[in-house]
């Protein structure tokens, strides 16, 4: 281990879900290297959601999907200068393994660490990195991030630690929630349709729950999706708007969490609460199962090197199937 280590730059640009399943390295490396500063360089969409992540130093951003969108040479300039002037870092890991992500890291400073070409999906990502490390890309994403970012640091993130971990985020708001029932929450949005599980689906486990049923939503169609179910069933509750700061808060209040492959869904396992997360066009890859942390596949063969996101097959899990579970963790 290198003891000389006093600051590293984490590289997580995107997307939400990979960013909290991502944040949960930031614990064991305080634990290594608690005198070091670390800090995070993200999308700027995304920087809320590290707010209550206490142990980093700073979170800096980038405005990548702008420029994409834009083309703008004056805002590329404007991104480089930004990253050019961070400072100096010991060491600098880029746990994205994409060719935007790594040409960030390399604009950071010259030590820069990450996946090998072997390692990821976008191989010439290796020719930024001073030094890599080998781990399958079909290996669960999570164990992925630990292992790129313990390599790199010199220490070993196993399934003891990652089962014993703390609560990754801070709890930075209170809630007055239903006190004579379970509470739980359904992220019933996803950033693909086929991830989608039928909102027909989810009446069915609300109504068969005895528990308040907050139906979380992020844009206009996931609310009149929460409030078509709100009015289907008596024990469902359209959740209140909430950023992402908030919406960690809220989560980490539950006592179940049932969701769709993406960010919200994911926060549950961050903030040690229990969880069924739903899988059609993606697999166990995607989470850390555990005792109170499950996954409940369609019966759709996935291919991970390339998703098919026509595949809604989702639509196939019987409600059946996670009303059992449910009832399962809440007891």
């Amino acid at each position: 281990m290198n003891t000389n280590i006093d600051k590293i730059a984490i590289v997580r640009l995107s997307a939400l879900g990979d960013i909290i399943n991502s944040a949960v390295v930031v614990q064991f490396i305080k634990e290594h290297y608690p005198n070091a500063a670390i800090e995070w360089i993200t999308e700027e969409l995304f920087a809320e959601a590290l707010k209550p992540l206490k142990e980093l130093q700073n979170v800096h951003t980038v405005n990548l999907k702008a420029l994409k969108k834009q083309k703008s040479v004056a805002l590329l300039m404007q991104n480089i200068k930004k990253l050019r002037t961070l400072g100096e870092y010991d060491i600098i890991i880029d746990m994205q393994g994409l060719i935007k992500s790594a040409v960030v890291a390399r604009l950071i400073g010259k030590n820069t660490h990450g996946f090998d070409k072997d390692s990821t999906r976008e191989s010439l990502a290796a020719l930024f990195y001073k030094s890599s490390s080998h781990i399958a890309y079909s290996e669960n994403v999570i164990k992925r991030n630990c292992y790129v970012v313990g390599d790199a640091l010199g220490f070993e993130i196993t399934d003891a630690m990652l089962l014993t971990k703390k609560a990754v985020f801070a709890i930075t708001q209170e809630f007055s929630l239903t006190a004579a029932k379970k509470n739980v929450a359904f992220v019933i949005g996803a950033s693909w349709e086929s991830k989608i599980y039928p909102k027909e689906q989810i009446v069915k486990i609300c109504n068969a729950l005895d528990a308040a049923c907050y139906i979380i939503w992020g844009n206009e169609k996931e609310k009149h999706d929460a409030e078509w179910i709100c009015a289907r069933s008596e024990n469902a509750i359209l959740a209140p708007a909430m950023d992402l700061e908030t919406l960690i808060s809220f989560i980490s209040h539950m006592n179940l969490l049932i969701g769709n492959d993406t960010g919200p869904t994911h926060i549950a396992w961050a903030q040690n609460i229990a969880s069924i997360t739903l899988l059609g066009p993606t697999n166990r890859r995607m989470i850390y199962e555990t005792p109170n942390n499950i996954a409940i596949e369609s019966p759709s063969e996935v291919n991970i090197m390339k998703i098919n996101k026509n595949d809604f097959s989702i639509g196939e899990i019987p409600y059946e199937t996670v009303l059992k579970k449910a009832k399962e963790l809440l007891e």
